[in-house]
């Protein structure tokens, strides 16, 4: 079989109210850089690798794309290198203002939390131990 021609998915685009209020959210909870910001549109990467997050200004409304349903975002995540650091991404969220809705492990020594950020994104921090 051949491999897929894509380095899989590399971005996300969610819609936010304040672009500002979400640049500093993830700014204080994963240290994203900008890379482009203009009056609507905000674009980070994280740092070390090539995920993108762009954030587009728009009129929120939870029901239309936060609560699963077809076209909606269930949830996005990002995988800690060690698990050790998941008490220390629990302080960051709740510092910069995210509500933690969930934590705990989903295997022994795999833990995970659960947050919503300043616009009600559901988002995921978790550890995955990966066969070598």
């Amino acid at each position: 079989m051949k491999k897929a021609k894509t380095y899989g998915l590399t971005h996300i685009a969610i819609t936010v109210q304040d672009l500002d209020r979400a640049l500093t959210f993830y700014q204080r909870v994963f240290d994203v850089e900008v890379m482009y910001h203009q009056d609507n549109f905000l674009q980070v990467t994280t740092p070390g690798f090539n995920d993108i997050i762009v954030f587009e200004k728009g009129k929120a409304d939870p029901d239309s794309y936060r609560d699963g349903s077809t076209g909606g975002v269930a949830h996005f995540g990002f995988r800690l290198r060690k698990a050790k650091d998941i008490d220390e991404m629990a302080k960051r969220i709740k510092s910069a203002g995210g509500i933690i809705i969930e934590k705990g492990e989903f295997v022994p020594g795999e833990p995970y939390i659960f947050f919503k950020d300043p616009d009600g994104y559901k988002v995921e921090v978790w550890y995955e131990l990966i066969a070598e």
